[in-house]
């Protein structure tokens, strides 16, 4: 037995020498030509997996420093801020959302960008745009969807979890010493109460609200009781998105590319996308620097539970969860 814990802390040294030395912390961003040729550029900006705050935690990023998607996108956003020779943005959205927070901040940073840079800003719906991904979609000038593309899902979502009863059936009892009746509402070691869900839903509704004002001034083409009636939750498919006015055009990434060369006035430009060093983009459908973390797509269920369970809070969403 001695033996094997020596190996095993020899391996947890070695690993924690490794990782600060053999795998380097993230460097800047590079430009690479996807396509095209020409001074003016076209850059494709990848928006995918579960839309959160936090940073990557797989099992690879005990060895890459990678940041957070909204610390990635800011700065990409800033990179071609600072690039006159950008001419235009596709957002490449393949997300069923995220966090509210999260899909805000990206749907900020977007707009802010389009304060300093009048350029054209393109969002291509692939797989799924739905709910903190349309979200995000909204700050685009023309939205363009895949012609299986999956929409909707415009609503809040609020995920907490009750063990109550498993805690009763092992005999363990949680107790709470609060300063009001309302301090612990939401702990997973008690039954919600009705006042308790009465706070958790004017939450809720706000977030609601605001999630409708975001439409309201993407799809301006629509009345507010239209929007309402739209976003009760219910998916759409890229054909009924467009009849119902929340999408634009049924298209390809090439389609969304070619508008964005339209809207901007030019006829040639380079297609370009940030990476990091050592990354491999030969074409459009390359992933970016911060793409879909491999257990958000083997498993996009457990996603939301493990922010859930790693923040110990409930967690309101802009995000498709069926």
């Amino acid at each position: 037995m001695p033996k094997f814990f020596l190996l095993g802390c020899l391996l947890l040294t070695t690993t924690s020498c490794m990782t600060s030395s053999l795998f380097p912390r993230a460097s800047p961003l590079e430009e690479v030509v996807l396509s095209g040729e020409g001074q003016d550029k076209i850059l494709l900006v990848e928006v995918s997996g579960i839309l959160t705050s936090a940073k990557p935690g797989g099992v690879l990023d005990r060895f890459f420093d990678r940041l957070s998607l909204p610390a990635r996108f800011k700065e990409e956003l800033a990179k071609a801020e600072d690039d006159e020779d950008v001419k235009a943005i596709v957002f490449r959205i393949n997300t069923p959302g995220g966090t509210v927070t999260a899909s805000d901040i990206l749907y900020h940073e977007i707009k802010e960008l389009k304060k300093t840079r009048e350029i054209p800003i393109i969002a291509s719906i692939m797989d799924l745009g739905t709910s903190g991904g349309y979200y995000v979609a909204m700050a685009a000038d023309q939205v363009v969807a895949h012609p299986s593309s999956v929409t909707g899902s415009l609503g809040v979502i609020m995920l907490t979890l009750n063990a109550s009863g498993l805690m009763e059936k092992i005999g363990v009892r949680a107790d709470a010493v609060t300063s009001g009746p309302h301090k612990d509402m939401g702990s997973p070691f008690r039954t919600m109460t009705e006042q308790d869900r009465a706070i958790f839903q004017g939450v809720i509704d706000n977030f609601y609200d605001r999630f409708l004002r975001v439409i309201e001034q993407g799809r301006p083409n629509l009345k507010p009781e239209t929007i309402r009636r739209l976003a009760d939750g219910r998916i759409y498919s890229a054909t009924q998105a467009q009849d119902l006015g929340l999408v634009d055009v049924i298209g390809y990434l090439d389609d969304a590319i070619g508008l964005a060369k339209e809207k901007a006035g030019i006829e040639e430009a380079q297609v370009v996308m940030y990476q990091r060093a050592g990354g491999y983009h030969p074409n459009i459908y390359a992933q970016g620097p911060g793409g879909l973390a491999p257990t958000d797509w083997t498993f996009p269920k457990l996603a939301p539970v493990s922010l859930l369970l790693a923040g110990g809070t409930p967690a309101f969403m802009y995000l498709w969860l069926p």
